[in-house]
């Protein structure tokens, strides 16, 4: 049949198995979105307030739901406005595919009203991207970014459609859904080399990084993790693909991380890291990293291995087929030892909470308490972010979205917003007031979506994790970060047309979660907590283990 571009656009996305995009009109994509209308009732629209938002609400539908987000721009600003968000799906490797409209192709680089090379900006934060010239190519063009975001480490692709291929039409042939490229699989001599080093450590330690959620391999961690007796710990990535109360799980390591997860890592003399980039948030001081242990890495991505930390054994494959063979070829063996010495480490980093104040893991404890095993936990970025990490007790895969790589501030209402559409779950979001302020705006989103979506504001009056860092290293300095903001964030969230409430207290904030989890609409709660609560543990930036920071006493010694 023939059809305008414009409506190839949307019977591919159809063909490709999506059912909802996210996304903002204007004059460049004015055909794609009466496709749409003319589509609606096969394909759902959700308008965010803002670009920036509709990029992280398809980045939280992909996270959450394991399938390709899309997300539609105009030219110009409606491009550029989706490159924070492309940047964050691209360093977090989430599938994704943002198409954009532009001017018609006789009009390229003659500064047209809205013309921006957005190819020419995205270059460095997709896997790949497209300006499609004839409307001939644009069916399989769009297959082949479904396949691209979604093979191997999966990532963003960008596809930027003049209008006059918009407008143009062509013969369609309705295809298939896009396979991804063949998987990468380890060979099996350096699988027999991982579980001859494995078999003859003592401290075996399994170092869990994002790669295990998006591979599907977390049953196969945990087996490998029973059988070696290796604890586990998790990049922030990796969380959610063990559970909390495995265990052998220690919870998050690195900078920010469990004292009994980067002390142990600190201590094995063999770690097999699975899907894990080692980030300098992850390794600190990258000379002093684990120094004394033999480094098995396992990654779908060849770039990823040695490029941050030398290992003694690079696998490239995909994590799950790596696994379940390692299995099959490696030795059970019991080191009592060694669990005793990793459980004297969780015991000396084990934190009281007083669950009358309120303060941030009594309020992390009281939403673990209500929520269900299922419930999405989304975050902004900041010392919510980290206390989230340390503290929330996950129950299942793809349950913790967070921006990991690119540190986003204002990342988590979109993200939210996508998450809860894709799944039709109750989301729950742990913010900051600064984070917050980043993108509230898109609180009309969720509430004219009717998400179930519980958003707690940590609410300090300050950009929390600055001025830790200004307390610690830059002698009290705080610059600019006293926020000073007399903003009501209940009559906001009213205002919204949200449910909202102010918390100072356990209390209020016990009523608040009532409500809360009662409710199938967005609501608010503002929970206000001290400015000086900080983020411990702490390895300082460039430190190593042996300066860790684990309760305020030990400030003085840095």
């Amino acid at each position: 049949m023939k059809l305008t571009g414009a409506e190839i656009i949307v019977e591919t996305l159809l063909e490709q198995e999506c059912d909802t995009v996210f996304g903002y009109p204007g004059g460049q994509v004015l055909n794609i979105y009466d496709a749409l209308y003319m589509a609606s009732d096969r394909i759902h629209h959700v308008l965010t307030a803002h670009e920036q938002g509709a990029a992280h609400a398809a980045d939280g539908y992909a996270r959450a739901t394991g399938r390709v987000g899309v997300v539609i721009a105009t030219s110009g600003p409606g491009a550029t406005n989706l490159v924070t968000g492309i940047a964050t799906a691209y360093l977090d490797s989430t599938p994704m595919v943002a198409i954009t409209g532009n001017v018609p192709c006789d009009l390229i680089g003659r500064d047209s009203f809205q013309e921006v090379d957005i190819m020419g900006i995205t270059i460095p934060i997709t896997k790949h991207n497209y300006f499609v010239r004839r409307v001939e190519d644009l069916a399989d063009t769009i297959r082949e970014a479904f396949r691209i975001a979604k093979s191997g480490r999966p990532g963003p692709v960008l596809i930027d459609v003049p209008k006059n291929v918009q407008t143009d039409t062509c013969e369609y042939v309705r295809g298939e859904p896009a396979r991804p490229y063949p998987m990468e699989i380890a060979p099996d001599a350096k699988l027999k080399e991982a579980a001859d080093l494995l078999a003859a450590a003592e401290r075996p330690f399994i170092y869990c990084g994002g790669g295990v959620v998006i591979a599907g391999a977390e049953r196969e961690i945990c087996r490998l993790s029973e059988m070696l007796d290796a604890p586990i710990g998790c990049s922030m990535m990796g969380l959610s693909a063990v559970p909390s109360d495995f265990p052998l799980m220690l919870g998050m390591q690195g900078m920010h991380g469990n004292f009994a997860a980067s002390r142990s890592m600190a201590d094995a003399d063999v770690i097999l890291a699975c899907g894990a980039r080692f980030s300098d948030r992850a390794t600190g001081n990258k000379g002093k990293f684990s120094k004394r242990a033999k480094i098995i890495h396992i990654d779908i991505d060849p770039a990823e291995i040695s490029k941050n930390i030398p290992v003694s054994l690079g696998i490239v494959g995909d994590i799950r087929n790596a696994l379940t063979r390692l299995i099959t070829i490696t030795p059970s063996r019991k080191r009592p030892a060694w669990i005793q010495k990793v459980e004297q480490y969780r015991a000396h980093g084990k934190v009281e909470v007083d669950p009358s104040v309120l303060r941030p893991y009594a309020i992390i404890d009281r939403v673990c308490d209500r929520a269900s095993a299922d419930t999405l936990v989304v975050t902004d970025v900041g010392q919510h972010q980290m206390w989230t990490a340390q503290r929330y007790r996950f129950h299942g895969s793809r349950t913790f979205i967070t921006s990991g790589g690119l540190g986003t501030m204002g990342f988590g209402l979109g993200a939210a917003i996508g998450a809860a559409k894709g799944t039709g779950r109750r989301t729950v979001l742990f913010t900051g007031d600064g984070s917050f302020g980043m993108n509230l705006n898109e609180m009309v989103t969720a509430v004219s979506q009717h998400l179930p979506i519980v958003i707690l504001i940590m609410n300090n009056g300050v950009l929390g994790m600055v001025r830790q860092w200004q307390t610690l290293f830059y002698n009290h300095h705080y610059s600019n970060t006293t926020l000073n903001r007399p903003t009501d964030f209940k009559k906001l969230g009213e205002a919204f047309g949200a449910v909202a409430f102010t918390v100072k207290d356990i209390g209020q904030l016990d009523e608040a979660l009532s409500a809360a989890f009662s409710n199938d609409g967005p609501t608010l709660i503002d929970c206000h907590i001290d400015m000086d609560e900080m983020v411990l543990p702490m390895i300082p930036p460039g430190g190593a283990i042996d300066q860790l920071i684990v309760k305020r006493s030990d400030i003085k010694e840095v």
